[in-house]
């Protein structure tokens, strides 16, 4: 296995924990894979940099529109940049949010761009930034 091979799975891994501590919508968690002054971008466009101030938005997120989300991962790309300078495109399905009325929404696809950098032997994600793909599209018109 190569240096590149191995690099590429640690980074699938911290995407998989990544997963992980959204479905346990664990605000705290999630941030340990962040560098201290990463950039954080939901797919709402809600921003935050730094660890607590990620933590603090996940922690709202969790706590308004997704304490009962399901996020599942359907695909992952890496790209290496530079031998410590990597980019995953990560394709995920999101269900179970709600909207501020209450009403449970339908699931979507996001798809985000992390920026992992390896710094002292370990990769941290230093910028996240997630989008939705055809957010809540109506069904096709019949006829």
């Amino acid at each position: 296995m190569t240096q590149d091979d191995k690099d590429e799975e640690a980074i699938r891994r911290i995407v998989a924990e990544m997963t992980d501590t959204f479905n346990r919508h664990d605000a705290k968690a999630a941030t340990r894979m962040y560098a201290p002054d990463a950039d954080f971008v939901s797919a709402r466009g809600e921003a935050a940099t730094g660890l607590r101030k990620i933590e603090e938005k996940l922690a709202a997120i969790f706590a308004m529109r997704a304490g009962g989300a399901v996020l599942t991962t359907l695909d992952v790309k890496v790209r290496f940049v530079r031998p410590d300078v990597a980019l995953a495109h990560v394709l995920n399905e999101l269900g179970g949010l709600v909207a501020p009325d209450g009403k449970k929404l339908p699931a979507h696809r996001e798809l985000s761009i992390r920026v992992f950098v390896k710094d002292n032997g370990a990769w941290r994600v230093a910028a996240f930034h997630n989008t939705m793909q055809r957010p809540f599209e109506a069904p096709a018109q019949k006829g």
